[in-house]
């Protein structure tokens, strides 16, 4: 099948490289300069150095070029760009007058102003579009960009998206999961971004693998809640995209979230941290928005809390870890 890839950040960089193995696939960079670098070296080495990418892979920088490519009805077009950057994607394919019969994105997080959930600005932008899902799941892109086993989940509404989306992606490594439910998706991969901050608070404190599993298990209570309340399935946050996307996260040492955290504890600002980091960490972009519709619903959600109040009220990390330590008890 015919697949084109729209970003070529870190993430999508390596799925295009994975889809290469099995599809004819472009991938679209906005950057010409990048898009050269591409060709000509077959790594991105502004994302994903040192990752080698197939050579049957092929670059594009004209938008409605990457679109024809995968204009067909049996085709899939994968949206690799933050949440922050999906409206204007997706007006983008509406002003050329070529959005693709099925597509799915990649981004996780609620948008920062408006507290949307990526479905529901793509159903703002591009009305009465149907075939459309998200893919999500415990997944570093530099070990699935390696070849390395990753197992993700495709969330759609629409059957013929579930179905192009299995077909483009369940080969090699990679094993595809099929599900409808596409708040609980994307819940979980908002709120496991902020908790995984709020891991990464903890072992840079140096507070222990007691205090991760603590705040690991209270947070996936937090994801469920809102979760929930949102309209997801509560079975859904002990999943792929739930829990296991929540583990990763919170632990890993490839996580932007997870070291957010950890620069935190070391008393770094948070603008010298996102500099340097070089990749958007979304659990800060969102966390706010988390936070704000959990209280607009009457959800508690303390981790979360700490979280924004270290981020943006300039709390102390410490002082946020012992606020959570002093809470009432209460039945689990």
């Amino acid at each position: 099948m015919k697949v084109a890839v729209l970003g070529a950040g870190a993430w999508g960089t390596a799925l295009a490289g994975h889809l290469a193995g099995a599809h004819d696939t472009v991938l679209w960079a906005r950057d010409a300069a990048l898009a050269a670098s591409l060709r000509a070296t077959r790594e991105n080495a502004r994302y994903l150095a040192g990752v080698s990418l197939p050579a049957a892979l092929r670059y594009e920088t004209r938008l409605e070029a990457a679109l024809a490519h995968a204009a067909d009805d049996a085709s899939l077009v994968v949206l690799a760009t933050p949440v922050a950057g999906l409206p204007g994607l997706l007006g983008a394919l509406r002003d050329a007058g070529n959005v693709p019969a099925h597509f799915i994105w990649l981004c996780k997080g609620f948008e920062a102003q408006t507290q949307r959930l990526p479905h529901q600005v793509v159903a703002a932008e591009l009305a009465g579009h149907d075939s459309y899902g998200v893919l999500s799941g415990p997944s570093f892109a530099r070990e699935v960009g390696e070849g390395l086993p990753v197992a993700l989940t495709v969330a759609s509404a629409s059957a013929a998206c579930r179905e192009r989306t299995l077909e483009a992606f369940h080969h090699g490594a990679m094993r595809i999961y099929t599900g409808d439910d596409l708040v609980g998706v994307e819940v979980g991969g908002a709120v496991k971004n902020v908790l995984a901050i709020a891991t990464g608070i903890s072992d840079g404190l140096g507070l222990g693998l007691n205090a991760r599993a603590a705040l690991i298990t209270r947070g996936l209570a937090e994801m469920s809640r809102l979760g929930v309340t949102l309209g997801g399935r509560a079975e859904t946050f002990t999943g792929l995209t739930g829990l296991g996307d929540l583990i990763l996260t919170a632990t890993g040492d490839l996580s932007r979230n997870r070291t957010v955290g950890m620069q935190l504890a070391a008393g770094r600002g948070l603008d010298d941290i996102l500099g340097a980091l070089g990749h958007v960490a979304e659990g800060v972009r969102c966390a706010q928005a988390v936070l704000s519709i959990a209280e607009a619903h009457g959800i508690e959600m303390p981790i979360t809390a700490a979280v924004c109040a270290v981020l943006f009220e300039g709390v102390a990390p410490g002082d946020a870890v012992s606020a959570l330590l002093r809470r009432d008890a209460k039945a689990e």
